[in-house]
């Protein structure tokens, strides 16, 4: 089954890391995507940029309405994800609890939904 671990934190966080603990947070995480390659659990992971960049949309009356940033006001950003696939919910919770930054944030997991006919 397929999972996607969704990466939040504050990226106040990140910001605030020397650039030293910044490249070894990179190194260390870009080593457990390609130890989860070699295990053939890996689908896709991705870090995000600054949430500065994103844009909400929503549609309402056949409008389309655009937004700075995200739409939500919390204190941690959606900074990435990791895609992964997992046996079963217990597996998945393991493999986000490996990735480095649940040491700063916090990792959501979540299974995916197959639509009926895809």
């Amino acid at each position: 089954m397929k999972y996607v671990c969704l990466v939040y934190g504050e990226e106040k966080d990140l910001y605030a890391l020397t650039a030293e603990r910044g490249a070894k947070l990179d190194a260390d995480s870009l080593a457990y995507d390609r130890a989860l390659d070699q295990q053939g659990k890996l689908i896709a992971a991705e870090a995000l940029q600054s949430v500065k960049t994103a844009k909400t949309v929503r549609r309402r009356q056949g409008k389309r309405l655009i937004t700075d940033g995200p739409f939500a006001e919390t204190k941690e950003q959606l900074l990435g994800f990791v895609m992964v696939e997992a046996g079963n919910l217990e597996e998945a919770l393991d493999i986000a609890a490996g990735i480095p930054l649940a040491e700063l944030g916090t990792i959501e997991v979540r299974a995916v939904y197959d639509i009926p006919g895809s």
